[in-house]
């Protein structure tokens, strides 16, 4: 059997990867890019998706579905612009480019959201990660361990993807290449 350490020490290095490789994606554009939308498909701008990932991040910090509600979740007005139900939500990005936070908020808040957890996922129990969790994806990932991979890793590393195919459809070089 893994020892617990092994896992979350793993999680937490794919975490810190993921967050480098956000900045690494945005870290070469302007105020006007982080909203700009090159062609159909590419709606999830790079401020929708930094946002989005804070969104995706506060639902695994928080303890249950009713802190949603509480202050400081997220920054006011956040939880409107980047929190969805996950594929099939039919909301697109709010186009009122104003309303979104500035690159280095979102990347703050992202960073934020990516230590608190990191404390969280040092406390659970073996008992806690192995915890059954009813929710849509259930059939594939059953307990919370898979949900807190899913979240930490594969969540964040689809919507890192579409924010390298963004830069791509903008004509900007492989953020990748330059980690």
């Amino acid at each position: 059997m893994i020892d617990k350490s092994h896992i979350t020490q793993s999680i937490i290095r794919q975490l810190d990867f993921n967050l480098a490789y956000a900045r690494k994606l945005v870290e070469d554009l302007t105020d006007e890019q982080m909203t700009t939308v090159p062609a159909k498909g590419f709606e999830n701008h790079p401020a929708f998706t930094l946002g989005h990932l804070v969104s995706g991040m506060s639902l695994m910090v928080i303890n249950d579905i009713e802190d949603v509600r509480k202050p400081g979740f997220m920054p006011e007005g956040w939880k409107e612009l980047f929190l969805r139900r996950g594929p099939g939500d039919p909301r697109m990005p709010e186009e009122d480019i104003s309303k979104y936070p500035s690159k280095e908020e979102l990347l703050t808040e992202l960073e934020l959201k990516h230590e608190m957890f990191k404390l969280c996922l040092l406390k659970f129990t073996d008992d806690e990660l192995l915890g059954e969790q009813e929710w849509r994806f259930y059939k594939h990932m059953p307990n919370n361990l898979d949900s807190i991979i899913f979240m930490c890793v594969n969540h964040e590393a689809m919507h890192l993807g579409q924010l390298s195919a963004w830069r791509r459809a903008m004509g900007l070089e492989s953020a990748l290449a330059k980690l």
